[in-house]
């Protein structure tokens, strides 16, 4: 009886140790999430003139993914879809400034659930719900700062040092309005490079100068929270991931479809984990693929309301086949709106149900200066025909891009013999993945709240219309061509 005894408390001693091991060895994570950063702004993606050194060696240490996009081009309901993982209007919370629904899991509270620290700090934007996933919030403004960064190395110095973390670290920047800061002036307003669609113009350059400024604190405290990794002597386990929630707070970007709106960059650095240092990935990715990666690395068994997939094996192999098509969509954002996207490695096609409305952009970069050197422009006649789709109304009801000869999305082909085989089949691919993820198209949408030329609020009493959406099916690799 004694030896039985022995043998259990052995055997009970030696299972605790193993448990301790097992999560000593599980991967911590940071997320850190940009406020309105296009993927075309980064030193690593190719801008020449933003200042993004951290972020730029990290992409260089690590892997950079050049096919990541997001599934709207929209503040909060892109963050609900993140955590969620699933499509905005598969959330309850397609619109923007509405909040997650209580019965929707998100996947910190699975990592928290598997014994993580589960831990946020800067912007939060997605109600009050999906707190319960987390052990520490900070997302005060006064706590926070004017760029949502000053809490991110405290957290990280508060954390309980015995458990695996989890971090969702959200700046303000870039997000308008554009503050002083410690970077203020570091990038010249005569250097800039003014992109097609804006008006190369002293005000926009300005505007584009300092849009810049605060992409480099953004990337300066990224430095700071790995300096900070380092000397805990976490680096080598912890795995960092930065992306943004949208394209850039500019006319042609923000709630567009088109990859100045939802394309984001997507770096991974993880010495442990990732052993293709300085690799480029091109395979498609979608950001509701994040919290089954995340689930993966940290070994917790995915359940079935997330919608996306781990890409964790394009971490190992880069080159790895993941999707064939991405999806996005518009909603209501300060205007009403009901647009869907599928994208391929060929072919970008977007369909607008709200045609009749033009599409300039949310109202903070309507009361822009880039926005008013636009308006300048068209009194004076001299609009490109980038720049005038800024203005067009009313809009066509179907886009198609081929993006081999067409990376910046500027001619639309919908209408030309070349896309028509394309055109076809991107529409049975959309119809279909709208019919399995409980799509709809209501008609009471929610109206405009603000006024398209000059982004101020309008005079009438607001109310919310009927969100598209269901609880959705699952997509999987087995199900669908997705």
């Amino acid at each position: 009886m004694k030896q039985l005894i022995l043998f259990l408390l052995i055997l009970l001693v030696d299972q605790a140790y193993s448990a301790a091991w097992a999560q000593d060895t599980r991967p911590n994570i940071i997320m850190i999430i940009a406020d309105d950063i296009g993927y075309e702004d980064l030193g690593a993606t190719g801008n020449t003139q933003v200042k993004s050194p951290n972020i730029d060696r990290m992409a260089k240490e690590g892997l950079m993914f050049s096919n990541f996009y997001l599934t709207t081009s929209s503040c909060s309901p892109s963050r609900c879809s993140i955590i969620s993982g699933r499509y905005p209007h598969n959330t309850g919370a397609a619109e923007l400034h509405t909040p997650l629904p209580e019965s929707i899991l998100t996947f910190p509270e699975l990592l928290q659930e598997a014994g993580y620290f589960t831990g946020q700090s800067g912007k939060w934007h997605m109600g009050p719900a999906p707190r319960k996933g987390f052990d520490v919030i900070y997302d005060r403004g006064e706590e926070i700062g004017d760029g949502g960064e000053a809490q991110w190395v405290p957290l990280l110095q508060e954390r309980p040092k015995d458990k695996p973390f989890f971090l969702w670290l959200a700046s303000l920047d870039a997000h308008r309005p554009w503050g002083a800061n410690d970077f203020s002036g570091s990038h010249e307003e005569a250097l800039v490079d003014v992109p097609l669609h804006l008006v190369n113009a002293e005000a926009t350059r300005k505007d584009l100068a300092q849009y810049y400024d605060e992409i480099a604190r953004f990337d300066d405290y990224i430095g700071k929270v790995e300096a900070e990794l380092k000397m805990q002597g976490v680096l080598e386990q912890t795995v960092i991931v930065v992306l943004s929630d949208n394209g850039r707070p500019f006319p042609r970007s923000k709630t567009r479809l088109i990859d100045s709106g939802i394309k984001s960059p997507l770096i991974i650095k993880w010495p442990a984990g990732i052993h293709n240092e300085g690799k480029v990935s091109e395979s498609l990715v979608s950001s509701i693929d994040l919290a089954p990666t995340f689930l993966d690395m940290a070994g917790v068994a995915m359940r079935d309301n997330f919608q996306g997939k781990s890409f964790l094996p394009l971490l190992q192999n880069p080159g790895l086949p993941f999707r064939k098509y991405v999806f996005a969509e518009h909603n209501w954002h300060d205007h009403e709106a009901h647009a869907r996207m599928v994208r391929s490695r060929d072919y970008l096609y977007i369909q607008n149900n709200r045609p009749h409305h033009s599409n300039p952009g949310p109202a903070d970069s309507n009361a822009s200066e880039s926005f008013s050197d636009l308006k300048a422009q068209r009194e004076e006649g001299k609009l490109n025909p980038v720049q005038a789709d800024v203005f067009a109304s009313p809009r066509p009801h179907e886009e198609l891009y081929l993006l081999r000869k067409d990376p910046g999305q500027w001619l639309n082909v919908a209408a030309v013999a070349e896309g028509e085989l394309a055109l076809d089949h991107l529409r049975k691919v959309l119809a279909q993945w709208a019919e399995e993820t409980d799509d709809t198209v209501p008609q009471d949408l929610t109206g405009d709240w603000y006024d398209k030329e000059t982004g101020k609020p309008l005079d009438i009493e607001r109310s919310r219309g009927t969100m598209p959406g269901g609880p959705g099916a699952l997509i999987t690799t087995e199900k669908g061509p997705f």
